[in-house]
């Protein structure tokens, strides 16, 4: 899981600072793996190695927000809805983790490695 402190200015013109919370628990990042051919990393990294910058803005957006959600007070939860992603993407604090993200590529990098979590190797028979 990743917290992350966002400072912006939101649309009163208030400059605030937030912290927000970012994770992809290890049956997402395998869903995404799975969800196109060679797997999410390897297409990260063509899209990359190509600077197809169409792709790479679709893919920190869909990263992003589908990693964003609430914690439950217990800690025992981790919240994330369509209304929470909605709710986050109309900030201020996601246009500049975004613009970070698109602008930064070891921002973007600490970003994907804090919301993963360490997948185990897998298991030589």
């Amino acid at each position: 899981m990743l917290k992350k402190t966002i400072k912006y200015v939101d649309y009163d013109g208030i400059e605030r600072e937030e912290t927000f919370y970012f994770n992809l628990t290890k049956a997402e990042v395998t869903e995404l793996e799975t969800s196109v051919d060679g797997g999410l990393s390897k297409m990260l990294e063509k899209i990359v190695e190509e600077k197809d910058i169409k792709r790479t803005i679709e893919m920190f957006k869909k990263i992003i927000l589908l990693s964003y959600g609430e914690k439950s007070p217990d800690g025992r939860r981790f919240v994330k809805s369509q209304e929470l992603r909605d709710g986050f993407s109309q900030t201020e604090a996601y246009s500049e983790l975004f613009m970070e993200m698109a602008t930064d590529a070891n921002a973007a990098i600490a970003f994907i490695n804090g919301i993963t979590p360490q997948m185990p190797k897998e298991v030589e028979n």
